[in-house]
């Protein structure tokens, strides 16, 4: 790997929350800054916050759930994937795809990352195309079954304003096209041209994908903002403002939306329950659990989606909470110590769950007690010689391991890629891995299923259709 791509994809990481070298902030990654961990203003406050996980809470396999079976829904064919969750609620089920996951075919669709580019957003499919956005703002079609283009469009703003940005992503819904920037903007295109229908300027970047429902984006900014627009016109309409956060990630998740219920997570932790017509509040939790052995339980940022599934919202935070909350009263069900950057998978009686250290977690729904922990990152840590590759101030070569996507549940196994580059499939009942393949670059974007094709962008900003 060169330079260049090392430095670029470890940014990458970083920006997503890694902070794989023991950085809790953006200002601790200079190797030069004295002021230490314990710096004034570089870690959240306390503030009012209470945790939810007890202190003395482990995560381990239930006695009684070891080898115990439990309910998947049947495998069903999924035609569409309009938004980076599959649907509003940001719950699938159990789509049938993949099949034994041999390449169809690759793509390339534009800028990877690396010279201050970064791919984050998740593809989304409809009506026979997937779309996809590179790390400058230039969004692509293709057609889903032979992987031709079929159009590209550059919306990289031409103002001095923004040099440099990345995020965002991509939502369809009734035959327009919704892309959410990082260039600090919103618009409209018409998904069989690229067209440009409607653009609205936003005051803050955005580092997430937008969800449509009922007429309305929702999207949240970099600020902790969810903003809302009109999908007819691009219209700014409510706003709801989350606690400001000093110590936050990078990158920000897309609401779930539920009837008329919107629920929005922030950097702050907080997890909001909405209503989606007007913003009035109907509950807030924080998924928050201070850990004074480690500066980073202090970003409390939920960068992963929350998922609506049968009447109850799975969220997982930074700081270490993993917990399901009841949609409608807003209380707790169950919660684990689970520390995560990813979104979670519900389906049938279980839901799964990916720990940023590379551990795949099968929870019982209902109860939240584990039924198996499938651990990723034993035997495939990297060495690395210091931040950005090289020595100094003393500091020796330190390992670390690869760093997963949000799964997805397809046809029995849970698939997920990883920066390693490598795709994994895994036995969705007992957990074992059932296949790798390298996918020949790394990725951080989660699997899409549509009409039994597994997609998967990379780091270099290639689509995979998988079959």
């Amino acid at each position: 790997m060169t330079s260049i791509r090392r430095n670029s994809l470890l940014v990458l990481l970083l920006a997503a929350s890694l902070a794989v070298s023991g950085c809790s902030t953006i200002n601790r990654l200079n190797p030069f800054n004295r002021g230490g961990d314990d710096a004034p203003g570089e870690t959240a406050s306390e503030g009012e916050r209470i945790s939810i996980v007890a202190a003395d809470q482990k995560l381990e396999v239930a006695e009684a759930l070891k080898g115990a079976d439990f309910f998947l829904p049947t495998p069903a064919t999924v035609t569409e994937w309009p938004l980076p969750g599959g649907t509003a609620e940001q719950s699938v089920g159990h789509p049938e795809a993949g099949g034994g996951l041999s390449i169809a075919w690759k793509r390339g669709f534009g800028q990877g990352s690396g010279k201050g580019a970064y791919v984050t957003a998740p593809p989304v499919a409809a009506n026979g195309k997937v779309f996809v956005m590179d790390g400058e703002a230039t969004v692509s079609a293709f057609d889903a079954q032979s992987g031709s283009q079929v159009w590209k469009a550059n919306l990289r703003p031409s103002s001095k304003r923004d040099k440099e940005a990345f995020g965002g992503g991509l939502a369809v819904a009734d035959g327009k096209l919704y892309v959410a920037s990082g260039y600090r903007f919103v618009a409209q295109l018409n998904a069989d041209t690229g067209a440009v229908v409607w653009k609205t300027m936003t005051e803050q970047p955005i580092h997430a994908a937008p969800t449509v429902s009922g007429g309305r984006l929702f999207v949240v900014a970099v600020d902790n903002t969810l903003l809302t627009f009109d999908t007819a016109n691009g219209a700014d309409g409510w706003t709801y403002q989350g606690l400001s956060e000093s110590a936050r990630i990078l990158a920000a998740s897309s609401p779930a939306v539920s009837g008329d219920t919107v629920v929005a997570a922030f950097g702050s932790g907080e997890l909001v329950a909405l209503r989606a017509a007007n913003g009035n509040d109907l509950w807030n939790e924080a998924l928050s659990r201070a850990n004074r052995n480690n500066a980073l339980s202090e970003i409390r940022d939920i960068p992963g989606r929350p998922v609506i599934y049968q009447g109850d919202v799975f969220a997982v935070s930074h700081s270490g909470v993993f917990a399901a909350t009841d949609l409608r009263t807003g209380q707790a069900r169950w919660s684990l110590p689970v520390t995560g950057i990813t979104t979670p998978w519900p389906a049938g009686d279980v839901v799964y769950v990916v720990s940023k250290s590379g551990e795949v977690i099968c929870v019982a729904r209902e109860s939240g007690q584990i039924y198996w922990i499938r651990d990723l990152g034993v035997g495939r840590e990297q060495s690395k010689g210091g931040l950005f590759g090289m020595k100094f101030l003393g500091r020796k070569n330190y390992s670390t391991r690869p760093v997963w996507s949000s799964p997805i549940l397809a046809s029995n196994r849970i698939v997920l890629a990883g920066t390693s580059g490598e795709l994994v499939a895994i036995n969705a009942k007992t957990g074992e891995v059932e296949k790798t393949m390298n996918l020949g670059s790394p990725t951080l974007i989660g699997p899409i299923a549509v009409n039994g094709t597994i997609f998967v962008v990379t780091d270099e900003a290639q689509l995979i259709a998988l079959r």
